[in-house]
């Protein structure tokens, strides 16, 4: 059974650090001040590795399969639990900008950091609402 106060404190967190990509980030700086970009790369895979987490935990104690790769956690959430298909690609291709920066398998492409405080944060909050609202129905 889904843990419901361990996943809480995850979706919390996710929320926490939308909050202070939105507050305290200044993408516009991320090509010109190393600190800036370091942090909202950081705070960025923070939040990823928490829905990584809260994904890896429901697909694990509902049993919805094995995944071979982190991606894969939000297609079994697609195809299992019913993640809607555009967020479970969105979360995808964050998992891929994750081990990018955590595994520095290449540079970090800045203005895809860019894009996404811009326009991809409201993505982590739906998954946030997606598993409250499953949780909250008894539906996990």
């Amino acid at each position: 059974m889904t843990d419901p106060e361990l996943v809480e404190k995850k979706l919390a967190f996710i929320e926490t650090c939308v909050a202070e990509l939105r507050t305290l980030a200044h993408p516009e700086q991320l090509h010109d001040d190393v600190r800036e970009a370091r942090f909202v790369q950081h705070t960025l895979q923070l939040a990823v590795q928490a829905a990584l987490d809260v994904a890896s935990h429901i697909v694990s104690d509902e049993r919805l399969g094995e995944p071979r790769t982190n991606r894969e956690l939000f297609e079994l959430l697609e195809t299992r639990w019913t993640l809607p298909k555009e967020l479970a690609e969105t979360l995808g291709r964050m998992v891929g900008f994750r081990n990018i920066v955590v595994h520095g398998y290449e540079a970090v492409d800045l203005d895809i950091v860019s894009d996404i405080v811009a326009h991809r944060l409201d993505h982590l909050l739906s998954f946030v609402a997606f598993v409250r609202s499953r949780l909250q129905n008894g539906r996990a």
